[in-house]
Protein backbone atom coordinates (compact mmCIF):
# COMPACT_ATOMS: atom_id res chain seq x y z
CA UNK A 1 0.00 0.00 0.00
CA UNK A 2 2.82 2.40 0.87
CA UNK A 3 4.49 1.60 -2.44
CA UNK A 4 1.27 2.36 -4.30
CA UNK A 5 0.82 5.71 -2.55
CA UNK A 6 4.46 6.53 -3.17
CA UNK A 7 4.03 5.90 -6.88
CA UNK A 8 0.93 8.08 -6.93
CA UNK A 9 2.82 10.78 -5.07
CA UNK A 10 5.71 10.58 -7.57
CA UNK A 11 3.25 10.92 -10.45
CA UNK A 12 1.61 13.93 -8.83
CA UNK A 13 4.99 15.62 -8.32
CA UNK A 14 6.02 14.77 -11.88
CA UNK A 15 2.86 16.21 -13.44
CA UNK A 16 3.06 19.17 -11.08
CA UNK A 17 6.52 19.95 -12.41
CA UNK A 18 5.24 19.74 -15.99
CA UNK A 19 2.35 22.07 -15.17
CA UNK A 20 4.75 24.48 -13.46
CA UNK A 21 7.12 24.52 -16.42
CA UNK A 22 4.21 24.97 -18.81
CA UNK A 23 2.62 27.82 -16.84
CA UNK A 24 5.85 29.78 -16.39
CA UNK A 25 6.79 29.15 -20.01
CA UNK A 26 3.36 30.37 -21.09
CA UNK A 27 3.91 33.61 -19.17
CA UNK A 28 7.25 34.24 -20.89
CA UNK A 29 5.92 33.21 -24.31
CA UNK A 30 2.82 35.38 -23.95
CA UNK A 31 4.99 38.45 -23.41
CA UNK A 32 7.88 37.76 -25.80
CA UNK A 33 5.93 36.35 -28.75
CA UNK A 34 3.19 38.98 -28.50
CA UNK A 35 5.78 41.75 -28.66
CA UNK A 36 7.53 39.94 -31.51
CA UNK A 37 4.33 39.76 -33.55
CA UNK A 38 3.47 43.41 -32.92
CA UNK A 39 6.89 44.47 -34.17
CA UNK A 40 6.64 41.95 -37.05
CA UNK A 41 3.36 43.43 -38.30
CA UNK A 42 4.64 47.02 -37.99
CA UNK A 43 7.83 46.07 -39.84
CA UNK A 44 5.81 44.37 -42.58
CA UNK A 45 3.71 47.52 -43.07
CA UNK A 46 6.79 49.76 -43.12
CA UNK A 47 8.49 47.48 -45.65
CA UNK A 48 5.48 47.67 -47.98
CA UNK A 49 5.50 51.47 -47.73
CA UNK A 50 9.12 51.93 -48.66
CA UNK A 51 8.80 49.44 -51.52
CA UNK A 52 5.98 51.60 -52.88
CA UNK A 53 8.32 54.58 -52.62
CA UNK A 54 10.98 52.82 -54.69
CA UNK A 55 8.40 51.75 -57.27
CA UNK A 56 7.20 55.35 -57.60
CA UNK A 57 10.80 56.63 -57.74
CA UNK A 58 12.70 54.19 -59.99
CA UNK A 59 15.84 56.35 -59.92
CA UNK A 60 16.50 55.02 -56.40
CA UNK A 61 16.11 51.34 -57.33
CA UNK A 62 19.90 50.70 -57.46
CA UNK A 63 20.07 51.65 -53.78
CA UNK A 64 17.34 49.14 -52.96
CA UNK A 65 19.06 46.27 -54.74
CA UNK A 66 22.43 47.21 -53.24
CA UNK A 67 20.83 47.03 -49.78
CA UNK A 68 19.26 43.67 -50.67
CA UNK A 69 22.62 42.37 -51.90
CA UNK A 70 24.27 43.35 -48.63
CA UNK A 71 21.31 41.95 -46.70
CA UNK A 72 21.83 38.56 -48.31
CA UNK A 73 25.48 38.56 -47.24
CA UNK A 74 24.53 39.57 -43.68
CA UNK A 75 21.91 36.86 -43.23
CA UNK A 76 24.27 34.33 -44.81
CA UNK A 77 26.89 35.16 -42.20
CA UNK A 78 24.35 34.90 -39.39
CA UNK A 79 23.13 31.49 -40.55
CA UNK A 80 26.70 30.28 -40.88
CA UNK A 81 27.42 31.25 -37.26
CA UNK A 82 24.02 30.02 -36.00
CA UNK A 83 23.03 27.08 -38.22
CA UNK A 84 20.15 26.21 -35.86
CA UNK A 85 18.27 29.16 -37.39
CA UNK A 86 18.22 27.54 -40.83
CA UNK A 87 14.61 26.68 -41.45
CA UNK A 88 11.04 27.66 -40.78
CA UNK A 89 11.15 26.95 -37.05
CA UNK A 90 8.83 23.93 -37.25
CA UNK A 91 11.48 21.44 -38.33
CA UNK A 92 14.02 22.61 -35.73
CA UNK A 93 11.49 22.35 -32.91
CA UNK A 94 10.33 18.92 -34.03
CA UNK A 95 13.96 17.79 -34.08
CA UNK A 96 14.56 19.19 -30.57
CA UNK A 97 11.39 17.57 -29.21
CA UNK A 98 12.49 14.20 -30.57
CA UNK A 99 15.97 14.56 -29.10
CA UNK A 100 17.76 14.93 -32.45
CA UNK A 101 19.01 18.47 -31.93
CA UNK A 102 19.94 20.59 -28.96
CA UNK A 103 20.24 24.36 -29.13
CA UNK A 104 21.23 27.08 -26.71
CA UNK A 105 18.04 28.91 -25.82
CA UNK A 106 19.54 32.41 -25.72
CA UNK A 107 21.11 32.05 -29.17
CA UNK A 108 17.91 30.59 -30.60
CA UNK A 109 15.63 33.21 -29.05
CA UNK A 110 17.66 36.32 -29.89
CA UNK A 111 18.84 34.98 -33.26
CA UNK A 112 15.39 34.04 -34.53
CA UNK A 113 13.81 37.22 -33.18
CA UNK A 114 16.31 39.44 -35.00
CA UNK A 115 16.65 37.36 -38.19
CA UNK A 116 12.91 37.04 -38.84
CA UNK A 117 12.39 40.77 -38.38
CA UNK A 118 15.36 41.50 -40.65
CA UNK A 119 13.90 39.33 -43.40
CA UNK A 120 10.46 40.92 -43.32
CA UNK A 121 12.07 44.39 -43.16
CA UNK A 122 13.95 43.60 -46.36
CA UNK A 123 10.70 42.58 -48.05
CA UNK A 124 10.98 38.81 -48.15
CA UNK A 125 7.99 36.49 -48.11
CA UNK A 126 7.38 34.57 -44.89
CA UNK A 127 5.10 34.40 -41.88
CA UNK A 128 5.69 34.97 -38.18
CA UNK A 129 4.14 31.71 -36.99
CA UNK A 130 7.26 29.56 -37.49
CA UNK A 131 9.65 32.00 -35.80
CA UNK A 132 7.06 32.50 -33.04
CA UNK A 133 6.91 28.75 -32.47
CA UNK A 134 10.70 28.53 -32.40
CA UNK A 135 11.00 31.49 -30.02
CA UNK A 136 8.40 29.82 -27.81
CA UNK A 137 10.40 26.59 -27.82
CA UNK A 138 13.49 28.56 -26.78
CA UNK A 139 11.49 30.12 -23.92
CA UNK A 140 10.49 26.64 -22.79
CA UNK A 141 14.10 25.49 -22.89
CA UNK A 142 15.07 28.56 -20.87
CA UNK A 143 12.41 27.87 -18.24
CA UNK A 144 13.47 24.26 -17.85
CA UNK A 145 17.20 24.93 -17.91
CA UNK A 146 17.27 27.97 -15.64
CA UNK A 147 14.43 27.39 -13.16
CA UNK A 148 13.69 23.67 -12.94
CA UNK A 149 16.42 21.39 -14.38
CA UNK A 150 14.56 18.23 -13.30
CA UNK A 151 11.75 17.98 -15.84
CA UNK A 152 11.89 16.53 -19.31
CA UNK A 153 13.39 19.19 -21.56
CA UNK A 154 11.33 17.94 -24.52
CA UNK A 155 8.07 18.69 -22.75
CA UNK A 156 9.35 22.16 -21.85
CA UNK A 157 10.16 22.87 -25.51
CA UNK A 158 6.79 21.43 -26.54
CA UNK A 159 4.94 23.69 -24.12
CA UNK A 160 6.76 26.76 -25.39
CA UNK A 161 6.39 25.89 -29.06
CA UNK A 162 2.65 25.19 -28.70
CA UNK A 163 2.17 28.48 -26.89
CA UNK A 164 4.22 30.38 -29.47
CA UNK A 165 2.08 29.08 -32.32
CA UNK A 166 -1.14 29.77 -30.40
CA UNK A 167 -0.09 33.35 -29.60
CA UNK A 168 1.07 34.11 -33.15
CA UNK A 169 -2.23 32.99 -34.70
CA UNK A 170 -4.58 33.58 -31.74
CA UNK A 171 -5.42 29.90 -32.11
CA UNK A 172 -5.18 28.02 -28.78
CA UNK A 173 -6.66 24.74 -30.03
CA UNK A 174 -4.23 24.73 -32.96
CA UNK A 175 -1.33 25.16 -30.55
CA UNK A 176 -2.45 22.21 -28.42
CA UNK A 177 -3.14 19.94 -31.40
CA UNK A 178 0.26 20.83 -32.88
CA UNK A 179 1.89 19.21 -29.83
CA UNK A 180 0.07 15.94 -30.55
CA UNK A 181 -0.09 15.79 -34.34
CA UNK A 182 3.17 17.40 -35.34
CA UNK A 183 5.69 17.55 -32.50
CA UNK A 184 5.32 14.21 -30.68
CA UNK A 185 3.17 12.24 -33.15
CA UNK A 186 1.37 10.64 -30.22
CA UNK A 187 -1.28 11.38 -27.60
CA UNK A 188 -0.08 11.19 -23.98
CA UNK A 189 -1.19 12.85 -20.73
CA UNK A 190 2.20 14.56 -20.42
CA UNK A 191 1.90 16.20 -23.85
CA UNK A 192 -1.61 17.42 -23.05
CA UNK A 193 -0.67 18.80 -19.64
CA UNK A 194 2.42 20.67 -20.83
CA UNK A 195 0.77 22.14 -23.94
CA UNK A 196 -2.56 23.03 -22.30
CA UNK A 197 -1.04 24.77 -19.28
CA UNK A 198 1.33 26.80 -21.44
CA UNK A 199 -1.17 27.71 -24.17
CA UNK A 200 -3.84 28.80 -21.69
CA UNK A 201 -1.50 31.18 -19.86
CA UNK A 202 0.19 32.47 -23.04
CA UNK A 203 -3.04 33.31 -24.89
CA UNK A 204 -4.47 34.99 -21.78
CA UNK A 205 -1.32 37.12 -21.44
CA UNK A 206 -1.46 37.92 -25.17
CA UNK A 207 -5.03 39.13 -25.01
CA UNK A 208 -4.41 41.19 -21.87
CA UNK A 209 -1.36 42.85 -23.42
CA UNK A 210 -3.13 43.64 -26.68
CA UNK A 211 -6.17 44.99 -24.85
CA UNK A 212 -3.95 47.15 -22.66
CA UNK A 213 -2.11 48.48 -25.75
CA UNK A 214 -5.37 49.20 -27.59
CA UNK A 215 -5.08 46.47 -30.24
CA UNK A 216 -7.86 44.16 -31.38
CA UNK A 217 -7.92 40.55 -30.20
CA UNK A 218 -10.18 39.02 -32.85
CA UNK A 219 -9.45 36.22 -35.35
CA UNK A 220 -6.14 36.35 -37.21
CA UNK A 221 -7.96 36.36 -40.58
CA UNK A 222 -11.18 38.28 -39.97
CA UNK A 223 -13.42 39.34 -42.86
CA UNK A 224 -14.72 36.04 -44.21
CA UNK A 225 -18.50 36.01 -44.70
CA UNK A 226 -20.22 32.63 -44.86
CA UNK A 227 -23.92 32.06 -45.66
CA UNK A 228 -26.22 30.53 -43.07
CA UNK A 229 -27.29 27.77 -45.47
CA UNK A 230 -25.23 25.91 -48.06
CA UNK A 231 -26.80 24.52 -51.21
CA UNK A 232 -26.37 20.82 -51.94
CA UNK A 233 -24.86 21.75 -55.31
CA UNK A 234 -22.04 23.51 -53.48
CA UNK A 235 -20.73 20.16 -52.23
CA UNK A 236 -19.96 19.26 -55.85
CA UNK A 237 -18.13 22.56 -56.36
CA UNK A 238 -16.22 22.04 -53.10
CA UNK A 239 -15.18 18.55 -54.20
CA UNK A 240 -13.92 19.85 -57.56
CA UNK A 241 -12.05 22.65 -55.80
CA UNK A 242 -10.47 20.19 -53.37
CA UNK A 243 -9.24 18.02 -56.24
CA UNK A 244 -7.80 20.96 -58.19
CA UNK A 245 -6.13 22.61 -55.19
CA UNK A 246 -4.73 19.29 -53.92
CA UNK A 247 -3.16 18.59 -57.30
CA UNK A 248 -1.62 22.07 -57.37
CA UNK A 249 -0.29 21.59 -53.82
CA UNK A 250 1.19 18.19 -54.74
CA UNK A 251 2.98 19.83 -57.68
CA UNK A 252 4.25 22.54 -55.35
CA UNK A 253 5.59 19.93 -52.93
CA UNK A 254 7.56 18.00 -55.55
CA UNK A 255 9.02 21.15 -57.08
CA UNK A 256 9.95 22.36 -53.62
CA UNK A 257 11.54 19.01 -52.66
CA UNK A 258 13.76 19.03 -55.74
CA UNK A 259 14.75 22.67 -55.35
CA UNK A 260 15.38 22.21 -51.59
CA UNK A 261 18.14 19.69 -52.30
CA UNK A 262 19.42 21.68 -55.28
CA UNK A 263 19.79 24.92 -53.32
CA UNK A 264 21.96 23.10 -50.74
CA UNK A 265 24.55 22.53 -53.47
CA UNK A 266 25.03 26.24 -54.20
CA UNK A 267 28.36 26.93 -52.57
CA UNK A 268 29.87 30.14 -53.95
CA UNK A 269 31.44 32.36 -51.29
CA UNK A 270 31.53 29.29 -49.02
CA UNK A 271 27.76 28.95 -49.22
CA UNK A 272 27.07 32.48 -48.00
CA UNK A 273 26.51 33.83 -51.49
CA UNK A 274 23.44 31.71 -52.15
CA UNK A 275 21.41 33.85 -49.75
CA UNK A 276 21.76 36.79 -52.11
CA UNK A 277 19.35 35.02 -54.51
CA UNK A 278 16.17 35.22 -52.36
CA UNK A 279 16.94 38.82 -51.41
CA UNK A 280 17.26 39.99 -55.01
CA UNK A 281 14.18 37.97 -55.95
CA UNK A 282 12.27 39.66 -53.14
CA UNK A 283 13.25 43.04 -54.55
CA UNK A 284 11.92 42.20 -58.00
CA UNK A 285 8.66 40.72 -56.69
CA UNK A 286 8.15 43.54 -54.19
CA UNK A 287 8.50 46.17 -56.89
CA UNK A 288 5.95 44.24 -58.98
CA UNK A 289 3.42 44.07 -56.14
CA UNK A 290 3.58 44.40 -52.35
CA UNK A 291 1.16 41.46 -52.13
CA UNK A 292 4.15 39.22 -52.89
CA UNK A 293 5.83 40.35 -49.66
CA UNK A 294 5.39 39.37 -46.04
CA UNK A 295 3.20 36.60 -44.67
CA UNK A 296 0.36 36.82 -47.19
CA UNK A 297 -2.17 37.96 -44.60
CA UNK A 298 -2.85 41.23 -46.44
CA UNK A 299 -3.17 39.27 -49.67
CA UNK A 300 -5.89 37.10 -48.11
CA UNK A 301 -7.68 40.23 -46.86
CA UNK A 302 -7.51 41.65 -50.39
CA UNK A 303 -8.99 38.45 -51.83
CA UNK A 304 -12.00 38.30 -49.49
CA UNK A 305 -12.66 42.04 -49.86
CA UNK A 306 -12.26 42.00 -53.69
CA UNK A 307 -9.70 44.82 -53.55
CA UNK A 308 -6.85 43.25 -55.55
CA UNK A 309 -5.61 45.42 -58.40
CA UNK A 310 -2.48 45.33 -60.55
CA UNK A 311 -1.85 47.61 -63.55
CA UNK A 312 -5.54 47.63 -64.45
CA UNK A 313 -5.56 43.93 -65.37
CA UNK A 314 -8.64 41.71 -64.91
CA UNK A 315 -8.91 39.94 -61.57
CA UNK A 316 -8.16 36.47 -62.92
CA UNK A 317 -4.88 37.71 -64.45
CA UNK A 318 -3.92 39.44 -61.18
CA UNK A 319 -4.57 36.22 -59.28
CA UNK A 320 -2.45 34.15 -61.67
CA UNK A 321 0.47 36.57 -61.33
CA UNK A 322 0.18 36.64 -57.55
CA UNK A 323 0.06 32.84 -57.36
CA UNK A 324 3.19 32.57 -59.51
CA UNK A 325 4.95 35.18 -57.35
CA UNK A 326 3.96 33.50 -54.09
CA UNK A 327 4.84 30.07 -55.44
CA UNK A 328 8.30 31.19 -56.51
CA UNK A 329 9.03 33.19 -53.36
CA UNK A 330 7.94 30.37 -51.03
CA UNK A 331 9.99 27.75 -52.88
CA UNK A 332 13.11 29.92 -52.89
CA UNK A 333 12.88 31.36 -49.37
CA UNK A 334 11.99 28.07 -47.69
CA UNK A 335 14.34 26.11 -49.93
CA UNK A 336 17.23 28.38 -48.94
CA UNK A 337 16.58 27.53 -45.25
CA UNK A 338 15.77 31.14 -44.35
CA UNK A 339 14.25 31.68 -40.88
CA UNK A 340 10.77 32.47 -42.18
CA UNK A 341 7.70 30.26 -41.98
CA UNK A 342 5.52 29.23 -44.92
CA UNK A 343 2.28 28.20 -43.18
CA UNK A 344 0.34 31.42 -43.80
CA UNK A 345 1.94 31.68 -47.29
CA UNK A 346 0.49 28.19 -47.90
CA UNK A 347 -2.89 29.54 -46.90
CA UNK A 348 -2.37 32.53 -49.21
CA UNK A 349 -1.64 30.30 -52.20
CA UNK A 350 -4.71 28.22 -51.42
CA UNK A 351 -6.80 31.39 -51.12
CA UNK A 352 -5.64 32.57 -54.55
CA UNK A 353 -6.59 29.24 -56.13
CA UNK A 354 -9.93 29.30 -54.31
CA UNK A 355 -10.72 32.76 -55.66
CA UNK A 356 -9.78 31.71 -59.19
CA UNK A 357 -12.03 28.66 -58.94
CA UNK A 358 -14.87 30.73 -57.48
CA UNK A 359 -14.74 33.02 -60.54
CA UNK A 360 -15.11 29.94 -62.73
CA UNK A 361 -17.76 28.25 -60.61
CA UNK A 362 -19.94 31.37 -60.43
CA UNK A 363 -20.19 31.22 -64.22
CA UNK A 364 -21.16 27.55 -63.85
CA UNK A 365 -24.04 28.37 -61.50
CA UNK A 366 -22.51 28.70 -58.02
CA UNK A 367 -24.00 31.35 -55.75
CA UNK A 368 -21.51 34.27 -55.50
CA UNK A 369 -22.28 34.45 -51.76
CA UNK A 370 -20.40 31.16 -51.39
CA UNK A 371 -17.11 32.54 -52.72
CA UNK A 372 -15.58 33.20 -49.30
CA UNK A 373 -16.48 29.67 -48.20
CA UNK A 374 -14.78 28.21 -51.27
CA UNK A 375 -11.70 30.36 -50.59
CA UNK A 376 -11.52 29.10 -46.98
CA UNK A 377 -11.87 25.48 -48.09
CA UNK A 378 -9.14 25.94 -50.67
CA UNK A 379 -6.85 27.43 -48.03
CA UNK A 380 -7.21 24.45 -45.73
CA UNK A 381 -6.91 21.99 -48.64
CA UNK A 382 -3.60 23.43 -49.88
CA UNK A 383 -2.20 23.50 -46.36
CA UNK A 384 -3.24 19.94 -45.55
CA UNK A 385 -1.89 18.51 -48.80
CA UNK A 386 1.55 20.00 -48.18
CA UNK A 387 1.79 19.68 -44.40
CA UNK A 388 -0.24 16.44 -44.10
CA UNK A 389 -1.72 17.50 -40.75
CA UNK A 390 -5.50 17.35 -41.29
CA UNK A 391 -6.66 18.02 -37.73
CA UNK A 392 -4.28 20.95 -37.32
CA UNK A 393 -5.30 22.32 -40.73
CA UNK A 394 -9.04 22.19 -40.04
CA UNK A 395 -8.78 23.69 -36.56
CA UNK A 396 -6.32 26.33 -37.71
CA UNK A 397 -8.63 27.52 -40.48
CA UNK A 398 -11.63 27.62 -38.14
CA UNK A 399 -9.72 29.63 -35.53
CA UNK A 400 -8.06 31.95 -38.06
CA UNK A 401 -11.33 32.91 -39.74
CA UNK A 402 -13.57 32.72 -36.66
CA UNK A 403 -16.11 30.76 -38.73
CA UNK A 404 -17.46 27.35 -37.71
CA UNK A 405 -20.05 26.75 -40.45
CA UNK A 406 -17.82 24.79 -42.81
CA UNK A 407 -16.58 21.93 -40.65
CA UNK A 408 -18.26 19.19 -42.71
CA UNK A 409 -17.03 20.52 -46.10
CA UNK A 410 -13.59 20.97 -44.52
CA UNK A 411 -13.53 17.33 -43.44
CA UNK A 412 -14.41 16.31 -47.03
CA UNK A 413 -11.58 18.48 -48.35
CA UNK A 414 -9.24 16.95 -45.75
CA UNK A 415 -10.07 13.48 -47.02
CA UNK A 416 -9.46 14.53 -50.63
CA UNK A 417 -6.16 16.23 -49.78
CA UNK A 418 -4.97 13.19 -47.83
CA UNK A 419 -5.84 10.87 -50.73
CA UNK A 420 -4.13 13.08 -53.30
CA UNK A 421 -1.08 13.45 -51.06
CA UNK A 422 -0.82 9.69 -50.65
CA UNK A 423 -1.36 9.08 -54.38
CA UNK A 424 1.38 11.54 -55.34
CA UNK A 425 3.76 10.47 -52.52
CA UNK A 426 3.95 13.78 -50.66
CA UNK A 427 5.32 13.36 -47.17
CA UNK A 428 4.74 16.10 -44.55
CA UNK A 429 6.86 19.02 -45.69
CA UNK A 430 8.30 19.74 -42.23
CA UNK A 431 9.18 16.05 -41.86
CA UNK A 432 10.98 16.22 -45.19
CA UNK A 433 12.91 19.29 -44.05
CA UNK A 434 13.83 17.62 -40.76
CA UNK A 435 15.02 14.48 -42.53
CA UNK A 436 17.16 16.62 -44.84
CA UNK A 437 18.60 18.44 -41.83
CA UNK A 438 19.56 15.10 -40.32
CA UNK A 439 21.27 14.10 -43.57
CA UNK A 440 23.21 17.36 -43.79
CA UNK A 441 24.08 17.83 -40.10
CA UNK A 442 24.99 14.90 -37.81
CA UNK A 443 22.35 14.64 -35.08
CA UNK A 444 23.22 15.29 -31.47
CA UNK A 445 23.08 12.37 -29.04
CA UNK A 446 19.56 11.83 -27.83
CA UNK A 447 18.85 12.74 -24.26
CA UNK A 448 17.19 10.35 -21.88
CA UNK A 449 13.92 11.50 -20.44
CA UNK A 450 13.45 11.35 -16.66
CA UNK A 451 11.18 8.34 -17.16
CA UNK A 452 13.77 6.55 -19.30
CA UNK A 453 16.46 7.32 -16.76
CA UNK A 454 14.37 5.63 -14.08
CA UNK A 455 13.75 8.81 -12.07
CA UNK A 456 9.94 8.93 -12.53
CA UNK A 457 7.55 6.73 -14.43
CA UNK A 458 4.21 8.36 -15.14
CA UNK A 459 2.57 5.30 -16.64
Amino acid sequence: MKTKFRKLSDKAVYFGQIVGVGAITGLFVGIVVTLFNIVFEDTEEFSAEYYLFFRDNPAFLPLLFLALFLGGIVIGGVLKVLPVLRGTGFSQVEGAVRGIYRFKWYQALVGMFASALFLVFMGLSGGSEGPSLFIGGACGDMTDGVLFRKTDRRYAITSGASAGLAVALNAPLTGIIFAYEEAHKKFTPEVFVCSFSSVAIAVAVRNLLLYWMGFGIGPFLAGFVFPEKVELLFCAFALLAALAVSLAAACFYHIFARMYRLFAKISFWKGTGRYIIPFLLAGGLGILTVYAMGSGRELIFGIVSDELTLFGMPLWAVLLILFAARFLATVVNTGMRLPACASVPFFAMGAILGKLLSLLFVKMGMDPALSDLLVALSMVTFFMTVVRAPITGILMTVELTGQFAFLLPAVICAAVSYFIGAAFHTEPIYEFMLDTMVEEVPPAPQEKTPAEAGEVRAE
